[in-house]
């Protein structure tokens, strides 16, 4: 970046505040909030998911490993360059306006509460390893509950709470985890393995099925970004703990797995519910290590849902902030500035959504993954392609030719994993998340009516974002504007579609 670029990066504030402000997160709260986030209690399912594919799923594995690792990078250099909370909405407001910001902070709203829901889910299986071991509904239903409810209440008293009690979940969930990754090593058989590819189709196709399963496993990774606003230091912290906090969680899921597949025979894998316990207890002998296992792996879900329960209010507080979310997300408690709304509304949908897929578990849970997956997908689609847009527009002028490779070979990757994503969700999700994401559209006409009417006309393509050289919403209509005179509905999403610029 060039010198000019240095500066403005530098003099930019948040709504949130200065950058650098003493009261937030530090490089390792940050990074624990990415680990916290991305190492949920999917990691401790993952290898009986994943076995009956056979050793080729490391491979897709490794694949998606990869494609996070370029998210990881680009989101890296977005927050370089675009500071503040809001991560992918405000990439996404500021490379292609208003309407393409809002779209995409909704669908990652969506992604943060059915995440949650997902993961409060798997988590009680874990819990009823000590408690409610005969699984009745209604234990079950109140250990979600309070698995969504505690992280929103240590949520509510504030930011330093947040950050420690994300550093401490996430060294207690790590140490485990690590023990497989390292001395799991050691007790690895060829024999377990099985055939390289089980799955009975074409490598491709296992490649592409298996790799299906692990990308839920890297959601969460742009959460600093996200909560960049509330990161100490953001230009130098958020990337450096976006990248440490992906490799981290990369090393974790590749070693830990490939031990579990090494120790456990395969053909009880494919059946175990809880291989990352069968695999200890072989490695340790007896069935005490399970329980720590276990133990581990309800400290990792209360740990993403704590992480997550607070991107859940950052997110729609950015895009309130700037008149894309109902105005009730900028509403704040105590000295902290503490997203009270948002925090009690995500877990509230997240509750709602759990008690409900008590009654269809398997289908319901497998439906939020997937689902999460997706609209996951599409922010990080839209906040890669921002990221390529500006390359495209300034690269040359404010960075040399090494550096414009290097980003721009590491953006169209992410940008491909983005696709690659979406397209391994499924049909049937892509065609549901779709519509969910849709849905938003109203809830855009909605919010945007007081400008419609006041300018009598469509102007639903979006207000430029302002700092950026453009008019603000205050400023004065255009003449073409003032004297246009209303317009039906079918204009109205018309021109929210279109593209406010041609270039």
């Amino acid at each position: 970046m060039s010198a000019h670029g240095r500066r403005e990066t530098r003099q930019t504030t948040t709504d949130d505040g200065p950058s650098g402000t003493a009261g937030g997160f530090g490089l390792p709260a940050a990074t624990a909030l990415v680990v916290g986030s991305v190492i949920g209690t999917g990691v401790f399912a993952l290898p009986s998911a994943l076995a009956p594919y056979g050793p080729i799923a490391l491979v897709a594995f490794g694949l998606v490993t990869i494609g996070a690792l370029a998210l990881a990078v680009t989101f890296g250099r977005l927050s370089e360059r675009v500071p503040g909370s809001g991560g992918p909405y405000v990439y996404a407001r500021q490379a292609f306006g208003e309407f393409a910001g809002f779209l995409t902070a909704w669908s990652y709203w969506i992604t943060a509460w059915a995440g949650n829901a997902a993961i409060a889910v798997a988590w009680v299986g874990y819990v009823e390893v000590f408690v409610n071991k005969g699984h009745h509904t209604g234990g079950s239903i109140a250990i979600a509950l309070a698995g969504l409810w505690v992280p929103a209440v240590v949520n509510l008293t504030g930011v330093r709470a947040v950050g420690a009690f994300q550093v401490a979940t996430t060294v207690l969930k790590f140490v485990p985890l690590a023990f497989m990754g390292t001395v799991g090593l050691l007790f690895v058989k060829s024999g377990n393995f099985g055939a390289f590819n089980a799955s009975g189709t074409s490598a491709l196709g296992a490649v592409s099925a298996a790799g299906a399963i692990a990308l839920f496993s890297y959601i969460g990774l742009e959460t600093a970004s996200v909560a960049a606003g509330r990161v100490r230091d953001p230009q130098r912290n958020v990337p450096r703990a976006t990248v440490y906090g992906t490799l981290a969680c990369a090393a974790i899921y590749l070693l830990g797995t490939l031990a579990v597949f090494g120790t456990v025979p395969h053909a009880r894998l494919g059946s175990s519910t809880a291989p990352f316990t069968d695999a200890v207890n072989i490695v340790a002998g007896g069935h005490w290590a399970g329980d720590l296992v276990a133990a581990a792996a309800i400290v990792s879900g209360i740990g993403a849902l704590n992480g997550w329960t607070l991107i859940c209010a950052e997110m729609p507080m950015a895009a309130a902030r700037d008149g894309l979310f109902p105005s009730a997300f900028t509403k704040v408690r105590g000295r902290a500035g503490v997203p009270a709304f948002g925090i009690v509304s995500a877990t509230v949908l997240a509750s709602v959504l759990t008690v409900v897929s008590y009654t269809r578990f398997t289908q319901v849970f497998t439906g939020i993954v997937l689902l999460s997956v997706l609209t996951a997908a599409v922010p990080y689609l839209v906040a890669t392609a921002a990221q390529l847009l500006w390359l495209v527009q300034h690269g040359r002028e404010e960075l040399d030719r090494r550096r414009l490779v290097r980003d721009a070979t590491v953006t169209v990757a992410a940008l491909a994993f983005s696709y690659w994503s979406i397209q391994g969700s499924g049909y049937q999700t892509v065609y549901y998340g779709l519509f969910t994401i849709l849905l938003g559209i109203p809830v855009y006409i909605w919010l945007k009516r007081p400008i419609a009417r006041a300018a009598g006309t469509g102007a639903l393509a979006g207000t430029p974002p302002t700092g950026a050289g453009q008019a603000g919403p205050d400023a004065p209509l255009p003449a073409a504007a003032r004297s246009a005179g209303p317009v039906g509905l079918p204009t109205i999403l018309r021109r929210a579609l279109m593209p406010r610029h041609q270039h």
